[in-house]
């Protein structure tokens, strides 16, 4: 929780020190975001794409994650397929990915309008995706350190979130979607903070 309250309003988290890939790390600690050392970064994203597998699966939607004939022109899979139709007759192709809000690449355009960075990754990744349409429709989920989502994303979690709601028929649980995926991402910046350390009396 203090790490949560302090990347939000910007409050110092820990000392000026050296991150274990050689990088200096200011007072508040916002280069563990963006390390690419950071072993958090892709257990992140497993908890974020099991999160969108967990809620279709609850909405009666079945599906497979990482379907293996759905690869892109590099051979990498995109996270996960519905196995029967999620709208307009088309099944539903997803990505997860969690941008830095306050990435250098990013940081003019999210200082202007909030939601920014996660549209500029959203762009990115529809492109990579782009032999995919014909299979399905694709939809990139691109949640930001700070927490907004793309605007395609937020569309199809708030379609997530109805079904949900008539499935279990409990209204709540659209709420439930999305505080699980800040909760995921709230979690993980605070590991990601801790996996900056060197810890000098311990193994790397």
């Amino acid at each position: 929780m203090r790490v949560a309250v302090g990347i939000r309003l910007a409050l110092k988290l820990c000392v000026p020190q050296q991150c274990r890939c050689g990088t200096q790390v200011d007072s508040f600690g916002l280069h563990s975001v963006v390390c690419k050392r950071a072993s958090g970064r892709t257990v992140r994203h497993h908890h974020l794409n099991d999160v969108i597998a967990k809620y279709l699966a609850s909405a009666g939607v079945p599906l497979s994650k990482e379907p293996s004939g759905l690869s892109r022109s590099d051979g990498k899979l995109p996270d996960g397929l519905t196995l029967i139709p999620w709208r307009a007759g088309r099944s539903l192709i997803w990505d997860v990915t969690v941008s830095c809000t306050t990435a250098d690449s990013y940081l003019e355009a999210s200082s202007r309008e909030a939601g920014v960075a996660a549209e500029l990754a959203a762009s990115k990744k529809v492109v990579i995706y782009a032999g995919l349409s014909s299979q399905g429709e694709f939809v990139p989920i691109t949640v930001e350190s700070h927490g907004p989502v793309n605007r395609d994303a937020l569309q199809f979690l708030n379609e997530l979130g109805q079904r949900l709601v008539e499935t279990t028929s409990d209204v709540r649980a659209s709420s439930f979607l999305f505080q699980r995926i800040s909760v995921v991402v709230q979690r993980f910046n605070s590991v990601l903070l801790h996996d900056g350390f060197i810890d000098d009396e311990g193994p790397e």
